[in-house]
Parts: structure tokens; sequence; C-alpha cells
């Protein structure tokens, strides 16, 4: 398709801005809802790279679709910003986990629409992810073996990372030099989340999702083509339990 050459300056414009901040303002908005044109510019543009345009009712977000992009968050540079020293896989894993957790506890049942509460203590975080670990260990090795293949997570180095973080077994630790309490992981992955834009940090102990994680969950973690069950999988046991906890 031929687009005018203003079209295209404007789309590009626009395309730079997300380049650079990963984000637009209510301007970017307007403009990609209002016109076809800058729209179907910037999806082009934005595929170019691997990535999609997520938009919100205030915002537009660069988002990478796959680790081929170059906005691509590398596992690697994840490590040495967020996790501690000396950080494994291990430690990845359970921070992919806990944020699987996290999106989650917010929805009631698998492919929800709308989120089913407003905000998420640490604590109860910290105990949604144990009741998730412990619905784990109801598998055996074999089970949980077939069941890394199928999604592709290592299940059991995940349990094994947060029984190692087992608060009781805290002062132990101190005396080995090797301590990290549960809560203190949670507010690392809090952290993270804050940075992408995916949560905010409302005060005492609390957080929520923005709209920008709202919109990623729906189109692609509510999703089997993107996500192959995974968020029925990590839920799917005990689905009528967050009505109870809310």
């Amino acid at each position: 398709m031929n687009y005018p050459e203003q079209k295209v300056i404007q789309a590009f414009r626009l395309y730079t801005v997300l380049a650079r901040d990963g984000q637009t303002g209510m301007d970017g908005v307007q403009l990609y809802r209002a016109d076809d044109a800058i729209r179907g510019l910037l999806d082009t543009f934005a595929k170019q790279v691997d990535c999609v345009i997520i938009v919100t009712s205030e915002q537009l977000f660069l988002v990478p679709e796959t680790t081929l992009s170059p906005f691509h968050v590398s596992n690697d540079w994840i490590k040495r910003h967020y996790l501690r020293a000396g950080a494994t896989n291990g430690d990845l894993y359970l921070l992919y986990f806990a944020t699987l957790v996290l999106f989650g506890s917010f929805y009631d049942t698998y492919q929800s629409q709308e989120p089913t509460r407003l905000f998420l203590r640490l604590d109860e975080w910290v105990r949604f992810i144990q009741e998730r670990i412990d619905q784990l260990k109801t598998h055996d090795e074999e089970e949980l073996k077939q069941l890394e293949q199928e999604f592709s997570y290592n299940w059991r180095l995940i349990i094994e990372k947060w029984d190692d973080m087992d608060d009781i077994k805290e002062s132990a630790k101190r005396q080995s030099g090797n301590t990290i309490s549960r809560l203190s992981f949670i507010d690392t992955v809090k952290r993270f989340l804050a940075d992408q834009g995916l949560v905010q940090d409302i005060g005492n102990e609390e957080i929520r999702l923005t709209e920008k994680a709202k919109t990623i969950i729906q189109r692609y973690f509510m999703e089997v083509e993107y996500n192959k069950g995974i968020l029925e999988f990590i839920y799917g046991f005990k689905e009528e339990q967050h009505a109870d906890n809310q």
C-alpha cells in the first residue's frame, strides 16, 4: 500500500518516541486510533523489530513479541540488574513463576475478561506462590519432567529455589552468609515489574496492575495460542480459590 509522505513521517516520528521511551502519551493514542494510515504504518514498523503496539485508554506501548526483538530484555540483563550476585537460571525461573502467579491472582478464572480485584498485598502474593508450589509438589518426579517439557518451565528447580528461601530457615542461612527471604525476593520481583510498567506500588505493601499489564495479560496470557495454557495449568487446580480470598 502506498502512503502519503506526510503520513509516513508522522508515523515514523511516533515510532521513534516508542523506540526511545517504550511508550507515548494520549496524543499518540488519539493519532493511532483516529488515522488508519498511521496505525497501519506504526504496526508495520513494530513488526519489523518483532514488536507489537499495545494501546490502552491513555498510552501506546511498544512491546517485544519475540526474543529476537532488539527491545527484548535478556535473561542476563535481568540477572545483572535485579537478582542477587551469583543468580542462576533457577532464580530467573522463580521470578517468572512469581510474575505468573501475580497476574493470575487478579483474575477469577482462566480467560477472565476483567480483573476481579483492585490490588494485592505482598504477603498475599507470597501465600499464593506457596499454594501453587504446594500444588506442584503433588506431582511425582516423572510427572514434573513431562510438565517441564510441555511448558518449558523447570518446575523442580522452581520448587527447590522457593523452598530454599523458607523464612523459618533464615537464621541458619545468615550464619552461612547466604540469606534471602521470600518477602525480599518478592520485593525484587515487584521492583522489576514496576520498572517495566506492569505494576504500580500504591503503598502499605500493596500493588496493582497497570493498564499496560491488563492489556498484555488479555492479549497474550489469556490466549492459549501464545501461552500454551500456562495460567490454566497454574490456576486450574483450584479456580474457586480466588473468590474465597477476595
